[in-house]
């Protein structure tokens, strides 16, 4: 084991290099000054190393097994009670509910998510809600995992799905608000980050192997694109709703206000 966390290292350590060396040669060759904190960053470089490390060790001790084994549990005939080498969707039902689930945990445990949602945040001044938009990509993700499980166990094409996902993204983009768009197209490259892809990639290649006819190189991938397009659509649906309440409370607002002036006219004039 520490073998193998070394060499990971070496190799991690290999992997951040270039990094560096293109950060240093802009600060000292273009930029031409020392970066603030010199001795803080280097600390902090070095945290990164010994982060991607262990997160790299524990990616392969467990969750890649952990993925494909729950979706070889989820799909043996004696928990599904199909008949083995007979697919119908129908019987597993359980695998798009993991899907799901597993795909919403993974989103709101997502760091690069959560860095996003307290920016959108601040800089917005408090109109985004951090929560609630993590809450919005992770349900988009949940929905797009379970979704793109079913693909796999149904065997349809994945264009199919890719292409009406992208019809309904730009048809929200005509009707949603200017400020939103940005953010929500980001969102769906956010989620598809350290934590969510191993575990989603793990799923969708465990899927295929465990079930009759279907290609793990042809149908095992797919499950990630599944979860970049849907965020895009959960969360400009979000913001579309929140706008539409927001108009309906101003409405609202409008109304009793002038109701509340025509009584105290009518009050002064019958005074």
């Amino acid at each position: 084991m520490i073998d193998h966390i070394l060499s990971t290292g070496l190799s991690t350590m290999i992997d951040v290099l270039p990094i560096v060396i293109i950060l240093a040669g802009f600060q000292f060759v273009v930029i031409r000054r020392l970066p603030p904190n010199p001795k803080r960053m280097m600390f902090g470089f070095l945290y990164v190393l010994i982060g991607l490390t262990l997160f790299l060790v524990g990616l392969e001790q467990a969750l890649f097994p952990l993925g494909r084994t729950m979706a070889h549990q989820l799909t043996a005939p004696e928990f599904t009670g199909s008949v083995e080498g007979v697919v119908n969707w129908r019987d597993y039902s359980w695998v798009y509910i993991f899907g799901f689930a597993i795909g919403f945990a993974t989103t709101i445990a997502e760091p690069s998510l959560i860095a996003v949602a307290i920016k959108a945040q601040e800089i917005s001044g408090g109109s985004l809600n951090a929560l609630m938009l993590r809450l919005a990509v992770a349900f988009g993700v949940a929905v797009g995992v379970s979704l793109g499980a079913y693909r796999i166990v149904s065997g349809t094409p994945l264009p199919y799905y890719i292409m009406a996902g992208y019809v309904v993204v730009i048809i929200q983009t005509i009707w949603a608000s200017k400020s939103i768009i940005p953010l929500a197209y980001d969102s769906g490259g956010v989620t598809t980050s350290t934590v969510t892809v191993p575990v989603v990639a793990a799923l969708g290649l465990g899927l295929a192997t465990a079930i009759p006819g279907r290609s793990p190189l042809i149908d095992g991938f797919g499950l990630i694109a599944f979860a970049s397009v849907f965020p895009i659509m959960s969360v400009l649906g979000y913001a579309m709703v929140a706008e539409a309440y927001k108009n309906r409370k101003n409405r609202k607002n409008r109304t009793s206000r002038t109701e509340d002036q025509k009584r105290a006219f009518e009050e002064r004039k019958s005074s």
